[in-house]
């Protein structure tokens, strides 16, 4: 391995150990997650993370990534991304989603938090929100190509009610407030899904209660 290679090795070393060190943070609950804390918890100086990260808003849009990276969001998608009908590519999406949502909490409800008054916790969030709305938007997409979305909705309307109706803030009404069980909670999301986008589906004959909240 030459000089270059090396010098390129250690700076991606220290790339991984400063956003290990701002997800261990997030996760943490800290209300601030500042760079200066960032910088400690990787044992590297405050310059070495602007190094790497010009500012706090990159740092922490590059730590959410991080976490999908290393959880393996696209593997979770190919099911979705393969489906052979719109029907099948939207169901997949929302069942990759809504299991994931638990994974991805602790970070989610720090950036959550922070966002009312942490710029770059907003912008962090709102970079994973965007990327998330795509995905359903290529569900929906898939839907109308099918000829299968509700004609009572345009893209944009049903791409607006599945990424409301599948929040992380609704997730923790149904879970952590009304005590659904994830499984109950899963099943029911792609319920509503079909029943509200999806044109003349037949599952409005399916009862909710057939479905145990265990």
């Amino acid at each position: 391995m030459g000089h270059l290679d090396i010098m390129s090795s250690e700076s991606a070393d220290t790339r991984t150990r400063i956003l290990k060190a701002a997800w261990t943070l997030l996760e943490s609950g800290d209300s601030t997650v500042r760079m200066s804390d960032i910088a400690k918890t990787a044992g590297i100086s405050r310059q070495a993370v602007y190094l790497h990260f010009p500012g706090r808003a990159d740092l922490l849009i590059a730590t959410v990534r991080y976490v999908d990276e290393v959880k393996d969001v696209a593997g979770r998608l190919q099911a979705s991304r393969n489906a052979d009908s719109g029907l099948e590519r939207l169901e997949a999406f929302v069942e990759a989603w809504v299991h994931y949502i638990p994974e991805i909490h602790g970070v989610a409800k720090a950036l959550l938090a922070m966002g009312d008054t942490d710029e770059a916790a907003r912008l962090a969030w709102a970079d994973r929100m965007a990327g998330l709305r795509e995905g359903f938007q290529a569900a929906v997409d898939a839907l109308d190509r099918d000829g299968m979305l509700s004609p009572a909705l345009t893209v944009t309307e049903a791409t607006d009610i599945l990424w409301s109706m599948l929040s992380v803030q609704t997730w923790e009404r149904f879970i952590l407030d009304c005590g659904w069980s994830q499984q109950a909670y899963g099943e029911r999301m792609k319920l509503l899904a079909r029943k509200m986008l999806v044109a003349g589906s037949a599952t409005g004959r399916t009862r909710l209660s057939a479905l145990r909240l265990g």
